[in-house]
């Protein structure tokens, strides 16, 4: 049975976009302290969001064992990068057109193709210079300002989230808050990490990421 390369190719992306929409919401939000990352998970070991560099973060939807491995190849490449070059030359733009790239080829030419959905952000000096990435599941790499939601209802999501956010000046209690609304999570079954501003004055750290207790908030 002859089946034209569109077909396939719209097959394929049904088949990686159905595997996403499974999985539960991640949220990316620049505010005043930093970059807060939220989604709901109930496991306390099986992260979806992740420390890769200095002032990197990752986050992820999908097929766990997929975006898992991806985030081990990024964290390698950025130890690399940081250990060949300099550590300032670790950016998020370069990690997430390394994920793009990978994810393209394997769009293309895998077996089947990954049912993930990739977040990566970094924070600047100020949320302006905040950077957000999108890396869907056939390498398409977006830009986001702000605000950065993955999963299968992201769009409405996103509307959603940024019209209950103020416009700027946003504080991290008050925007965890509203995420936290808008997701529907509740108690202890999220997972929550900010990437500090400046976490050198706050922690004597190069490291900005950190957890965070949602029941402490």
């Amino acid at each position: 049975m002859y089946v034209s390369p569109q077909q396939q190719m719209e097959d394929r992306a049904d088949f990686a976009r159905a595997g996403i929409r499974r999985g539960q919401p991640v949220v990316f939000a620049s505010t005043t302290q930093g970059i807060v990352s939220l989604t709901h998970n109930a496991s306390q070991s099986l992260f979806k969001l992740s420390e890769i560099y200095d002032r990197i973060s990752w986050g992820a939807v999908g097929r766990y064992n997929e975006f898992e491995a991806l985030r081990q190849a990024g964290i390698r490449y950025t130890d690399t990068r940081g250990y060949a070059y300099e550590r300032s030359d670790v950016t998020a733009r370069g990690l997430a057109n390394m994920y793009a790239r990978t994810l393209g080829e394997l769009f293309l030419s895998g077996a089947k193709p990954f049912e993930v959905e990739i977040g990566v952000a970094e924070v600047g000096d100020t949320p302006d210079d905040d950077r957000l990435y999108q890396i869907t599941f056939d390498g398409t790499l977006l830009e986001h300002h702000g605000l950065l939601v993955l999963g299968g209802n992201a769009p409405d999501l996103h509307l959603q989230i940024q019209q209950a956010l103020p416009a700027s000046s946003r504080e991290l209690d008050e925007t965890i808050r509203i995420i936290r609304e808008q997701l529907g999570t509740t108690g202890s079954h999220v997972e929550l990490a900010l990437l500090d501003r400046d976490p050198h004055t706050l922690r004597g750290s190069h490291r900005a990421f950190r957890r965070l207790d949602p029941q402490a908030l």
